[in-house]
């Protein structure tokens, strides 16, 4: 035992027992004391310090205390900490602390035994800062000391302290290359205690266990990589791992299984079209650089064609070295079996990413990529140029006259037990009800060829049902179709083309040009041919020559075709049976899931290129709705102001009429109502009561205004109101019809019945009952007219009663009374009666321009709704095009690596097959 040891473990006592010697070390020392001091320069310090661990180790700390105090030589550094030691056996912690914190020495070891007692004193006070600061200065001082490091670990895990755990796992594997501390780390990254760490921080113990033992190496960056995944710094460990992993010689030989598909995840989620590429480019290449220089057997095709995919989309950004690796691997791979399902699985991506995207791929694919997968049919598509006699071909042999007429539409025949015919657009599927209405939707006057249909019709065809073939008829080739006939959109979706020649006229130079395109951009499509009307030809001899001519010249071109001669004037049963041979020999032996596979992924194609197209589409649709909307603004407004004229015009006219009426009945009542009360001189004779004269005739003259107003004046202001309705009534119509104009022109330019400017007819009911109720019959109000204050009716009233008395008077007053009556100006009291009268009609005609404002407000609202809606859809469509432009990979980036993802499919299928 080293001396260190003994003063570790208090055992320094035992160098003063003599082997053998079974005196207890109490009395050993005892008697060793008493001997050194009888000398002249006692030296009892080491003595002391040998009782002190007796006493210690005896539980006599006090004593053991009292010998350790005063030791002053070499040993005094131990004695502190042994001191300390039985401060921390009686409680007294503080006094250890500072005994233990006191100790000054060049020794490691005492530095790092005094700091684990601290260790132990810290724990138990709960200072677990000053716990973690001591444990790591001791591990500091010596990694390699005893169980420090053990110790260092259990108290980082007890306390949760996973910092400083992954600390010293990351240290202690970097330092000794130990596979148990590369466990230990790999252990807490599994735990997910290695998140918060950057990932360079794990470069350096990455390589020393890459040297050292590379399944752990594997076993750890897998951990580690699952860890990152769900972390903001994923992406950073990819870029820090594939940089360190590339400079290392990893290969296909040391069997990278895990660590090739956790590659082969992160890959395939690199390119969901989550990402942009602006964010992954720079770290594809070298991350599939190095999955391919590790894939194992199993998934080798899948790196390949990765990089080669990302290559052809990406040129240039894949090392020349590894594109000629990944194509041998690719070559010299067996057979992908896969295909159709990954392909499938893409197309569905596609279309789900297209929905979030609230953007609809054409109805057309969807429908040919369905029939795809559900029906195994022989898709046997009939073209040819128009004339040349293709409907009653296809009548023939679907066994009814259902093409009557040229058609513009693409028609599938197949057979099915239920009958069902569908008209199919890319935006709209509409079930066909009946044959009228398939004929209708198949006809040339429907449809054009910039946007063709296809009618999917399934009945019982006996003759295809027989033959597992379906009939695909297209629209007649002519010079107004010919450089974008919908013949070209659906050569990929037939097995076979049958071509239909004219037997007067077969194989034309223009027939050859359309399969020459055909055969270009369709090479490995079986063409066929019908020489039709052969009928026409006169004598079976000629015919046959005719036919032989025709094929002699159709197998320069094409030798592996086959041709059929038809005519609709021949036997039908016959020429079924004839033509069941011909499909029987013209059937080549085919790979059916390589077929089907590679006319999917023609379609994915084309799906992905349909919805880079429909971004253009979709900009240009926005600026299309931004302009074309506020020219309606404009238009709209213009229509407000018009509108605003229109009501203006009406109300001053209307008003006008009114009180046209008002004004000549006022002044009709003005003028009438003198006359009558100076007519009322007649009701005066010489008999009169002149005492009593002034009140009777002003009974008898309220009486005749009443009677005037009553009888005249009413019935003629009646009639005259139910004119000004029926002229309000035209000013309205005459409204109403050019609303009607502007809302069917706006409706015209909406494309939908969208605006309807219908006024308040109301209004006139309104008006025709307020009429009936103000001219019912007259409230009168009596007026004093002879008992008005005036100096000639003061004297007559007062001479009236004065001399009325005296019968010879009577003369003298009937010609005053006569007189005044005829010459008196009753100006006044006809403005009076006027006014009374007129009272509830000038209450009336206040209203009108507010009715007349009603009559009209509905259409002011359309039109103001109108505005505000275009107003809207100009702020939308801006909104939706800064978005488009300002980040237009959102939109771009997803699909192109769809794309990529598409050309790997594409390899993989191609595996192995050449």
């Amino acid at each position: 035992m080293t001396f260190e040891e003994q003063l570790i473990n208090k055992s320094y006592f035992e160098t003063y027992m003599d082997s053998g010697n079974r005196t207890h070390p109490v009395q050993v020392l005892g008697e060793l004391y008493l001997a050194e001091q009888k000398n002249d320069m006692p030296d009892l310090a080491n003595i002391r310090f040998a009782q002190g661990e007796v006493y210690f180790h005896h539980k006599d700390y006090e004593a053991a205390i009292f010998k350790w105090e005063n030791i002053t030589n070499e040993l005094e550094p131990w004695a502190k900490k042994n001191m300390g030691d039985a401060f921390l056996e009686l409680g007294l912690l503080t006094s250890a602390e500072e005994l233990y914190l006191s100790i000054e020495t060049e020794s490691d070891v005492l530095k790092i035994e005094s700091g684990l007692q601290l260790l132990s004193l810290y724990i138990e006070q709960g200072k677990l800062d000053k716990a973690v600061a001591v444990i790591k200065k001791a591990v500091a001082l010596d990694p390699d000391y005893p169980g420090v490091t053990e110790i260092a670990r259990s108290f980082f895990e007890e306390q949760n302290d996973w910092g400083n755990g992954v600390e010293l796992a990351v240290n202690e594997g970097i330092r000794t290359g130990s596979p148990k501390w590369f466990d230990v780390l790999n252990q807490y990254v599994e735990q997910g205690h290695t998140a918060g760490f950057a990932p360079e921080y794990f470069n350096e113990a990455l390589s020393v266990l890459f040297q050292v033992d590379r399944s752990r190496f594997e076993q750890l960056a897998v951990s580690l990589w699952q860890s990152y995944r769900n972390e903001s710094t994923y992406m950073a460990w990819l870029r820090e791992f594939n940089q360190l992993f590339s400079g290392m010689d990893g290969n296909r030989r040391d069997g990278w299984t895990q660590l090739s598909a956790v590659y082969q995840e992160s890959y395939f989620e690199l390119i969901s079209g989550d990402m942009l590429i602006k964010e992954i480019s720079p770290l594809i290449p070298e991350m599939l650089t190095n999955w391919l220089k590790i894939t194992s057997p199993m998934n080798s095709l899948v790196a390949a064609s990765s990089i080669i995919a990302w290559n052809e989309v990406f040129p240039g950004s894949i090392t020349a070295s590894a594109i000629h690796d990944a194509e041998t691997l690719v070559l010299n791979s067996n057979e992908y079996h896969d295909g159709y399902k990954d392909s499938m699985m893409l197309f569905q991506s596609i279309i789900k990413w297209a929905e979030d995207h609230e953007i609809e791929v054409g109805n057309k694919i969807k429908w040919m990529v369905q029939e795809l997968h559900e029906s195994n049919v022989h898709n046997m598509l009939v073209a040819g140029v128009s004339g040349n006699g293709k409907s009653s071909f296809v009548n023939t042999i679907v066994g009814e006259e259902l093409l009557t007429a040229p058609t513009a539409a693409v028609i599938r025949f197949m057979d099915q037990e239920n009958p069902a015919a569908y008209e199919i657009t890319d935006t709209e599927i509409r079930q066909i009800m009946d044959v009228e209405d398939f004929k209708e939707a198949a006809g040339v006057s429907r449809k054009n060829h910039k946007n063709e249909t296809i009618i999917d019709f399934k009945a019982d065809f006996p003759f295809l049902r027989e033959h597992d073939l379906a009939l695909i008829d297209t629209p007649g080739v002519n010079r107004n179709n010919y450089e974008k006939h919908p013949l070209y959109n659906y050569l990929r979706f037939a097995d076979s083309l049958l071509f239909v020649l004219n037997a007067s006229d077969p194989f034309t130079e223009k027939e050859r040009d359309i399969l020459e395109k055909i055969s270009e951009f369709f090479p490995d499509l079986n063409i066929h041919f019908l020489l039709n009307k052969i009928d026409v030809i006169y004598g079976q001899q000629e015919a046959a020559e005719v036919f032989d001519q025709t094929w002699a010249e159709v197998s320069q071109y094409y030798p592996d075709a086959k041709m059929f001669a038809f005519s609709s004037n021949y036997d039908n049963a016959q020429q079924l049976k004839d033509f069941s041979n011909f499909i029987n020999t013209t059937r080549n032996a085919v790979d059916l899931e390589q077929e089907r596979t590679a006319k999917l992924q023609f379609f994915v194609r084309r799906a992905i290129t349909y919805l880079l197209n429909k971004r253009v589409e979709i900009e240009n649709n926005h600026m299309e709705s931004i302009s074309w909307n506020e020219e309606m603004v404009s238009k709209l407004n213009g229509a407000i102001n018009q509108l605003g004229d229109i009501e203006e015009e009406k109300s001053r006219s209307i008003q006008k009429s009114f009180r046209k009426i008002k004004d000549e009945t006022r002044a009709e009542i003005i003028e009438k109502i003198p006359e009558l009360l100076r007519s009322c001189s007649d009701l005066v004779t010489e008999d009169s009561d002149f005492g009593k004269i002034h009140s009777e005739m002003d009974q008898e003259m309220n009486k005749r205004i009443e009677e005037y107003l009553e009888q005249t004046v009413m019935p003629k202001f009646h009639a005259d109101l139910n004119d000004w309705i029926q002229f309000s009534k035209d000013e309205f119509d005459q409204s109403q019809n050019y609303l009607g104009e502007m809302a069917e022109g706006f409706n015209s330019m909406y494309g939908e019945e969208r605006i309807s400017l219908d006024c308040d007819f109301r209004v006139l009911d309104d008006w025709r009952r307020d009429a009936n109720r103000m001219t019912n019959g007259v409230h009168y109000e009596k007026v004093n007219i002879m008992n008005r204050s005036t100096p000639q009716a003061f004297f007559l009233k007062s001479a009236g009663k004065l001399l009325g008395v005296l019968p010879q008077n009577n003369t003298m007053l009937y010609n005053r009374y006569k007189s005044y009556l005829e010459t008196e100006d009753y100006y006044e009291i006809g403005v009076t009666i006027a006014k009374r009268f007129l009272q509830q009609f000038e209450i009336f005609e206040k209203s009108i321009e507010r009715d007349v404002n009603l009559f009209f407000k509905q259409p002011f609202n359309v039109l103001e709704e109108s505005v505000e809606e275009a107003k809207s859809e100009i702020d939308h469509g801006k909104n939706e095009l800064e978005k488009l432009r300002t980040n237009p990979e959102l939109y771009r980036d997803p699909l192109t690596l769809y794309e990529v993802k598409l050309r790997q499919y594409e390899w993989m299928t191609a595996a192995g097959r050449g």
